[in-house]
């Protein structure tokens, strides 16, 4: 899949964590003067022309610079008795996944400051070849699968509602109970997750 038949990826981004252990929103954190959301948008632009930000505030990312970048606002899960603050990342994807019209999808979260385009483009080049069955491909490692920073296929959609409607909200049991492709990933530090003001001093 080259970026000429990019028509067949969409990349949706997360923003609608409560960055509690950073104590502040890490999508607006700057990462060598650039806000975090406006760097991972930017490399998700490298691989897709149709970029997604989902998150329950649009309003308070309006100002960053987010070409070719659209929002789409999450909004409290109805059939879940759970506060709206608490309704993870599962919910935001499903929202976002319901609205996107290509096969594939990136998932990225907004925290994730080394992600590298190159690797996330010669990925895409792999989707042509993953078998029918598998509903995702992403990286597996010791603790599990890395779900926020891989590719899913759009059809996965009702599965994914079945689990949260059912009250899952953990990526990896609903991931334990699917096909998946798995992705190799020689620099796993690409990986690397900015949770908390240590993470962000190593990052900068």
């Amino acid at each position: 899949m080259s970026r000429n038949h990019n028509s067949l990826l969409s990349a949706i981004v997360l923003a609608g964590g409560k960055s509690s252990r950073m104590g502040k929103d890490k999508a607006l954190i700057s990462i060598g003067g650039i806000p975090l959301l406006q760097l991972v948008c930017s490399v998700a632009a490298g691989c897709t022309d149709h970029v997604y930000v989902v998150t329950p505030w649009p309003e308070r990312y309006q100002d960053l610079i987010l070409p070719n970048c659209q929002f789409i606002r999450e909004l409290p899960f109805s059939s879940s008795s759970l506060h709206f603050s608490t309704q993870g990342p599962m919910v935001g994807f499903a929202q976002g996944l319901s609205q996107v019209q290509t096969d594939w999808v990136l998932l990225l979260a907004c925290d994730l400051p080394r992600l590298q385009v190159e690797i996330l483009t010669a990925w895409t080049t792999e989707l042509n070849y993953v078998e029918d069955e598998a509903i995702a491909t992403l990286v597996h490692h010791t603790k599990g699968w890395e779900p926020l920073c891989g590719f899913y296929r759009r059809r996965c959609l009702p599965q994914l509602l079945e689990f949260i409607n059912q009250g899952g909200r953990s990526f990896q049991k609903w991931l334990n109970q699917q096909p998946i492709h798995v992705l190799s990933l020689r620099t796993p530090e690409m990986l690397f997750n900015c949770n908390t003001p240590e993470d962000l001093a190593l990052v900068k």
